[in-house]
């Protein structure tokens, strides 16, 4: 007899109700590889039941963003750029001057580009919190602490 299991797809309902929050440090931790796992977790490609259609990710709060480290020349030639709309709008801000006024914003960008560019990838990147120090507001949460 060949009896073949069932995949099990989460619905809506069951992946908001089964939703936890995980609470990383990111000091220390090199910036894309530290991303990559964070969109993993919000896609929720580390459940067994994940379901590509559905938003079965996880919350992610992030603390000490501003710790987070680069290899190589990053430090001095990574650049981010933004264009406003207008002409000759294009704004260019190295990554030195980037980490030192909004830190959450580096990380925030390079998790982002790892999401799906979709409606389902923009819900799943807002369960996404990033705070530069170490004090957060999310203790209602209860995230649990992961360490990668």
């Amino acid at each position: 007899m060949n009896h073949k299991q069932k995949t099990s797809l989460l619905t809506k309902q069951e992946a908001g109700s089964s939703r936890k929050w995980y609470l990383f440090d990111a000091s220390g931790k090199t910036l894309g590889r530290f991303a990559a796992e964070v969109a993993k977790i919000l896609r929720g490609k580390h459940r067994p039941d994940y379901t590509p259609y559905v938003d079965c990710g996880d919350g992610v709060v992030i603390i000490n963003a501003d710790k987070v480290a680069v290899t190589g020349m990053k430090a001095a030639r990574k650049i981010y750029r933004s264009y406003t709309g207008h002409i000759g709008g294009l704004r260019e801000v190295p990554y030195s001057i980037m980490i030192a006024r909004h830190p959450e914003r580096v990380l925030e960008r390079a998790i982002h580009g790892m999401m799906p560019k979709t409606r389902l990838g923009g819900q799943q990147v807002k369960k996404l919190r990033i705070f530069a120090g170490v004090e957060h507001n999310m203790h209602a949460q209860n995230p649990t602490p992961v360490n990668i």
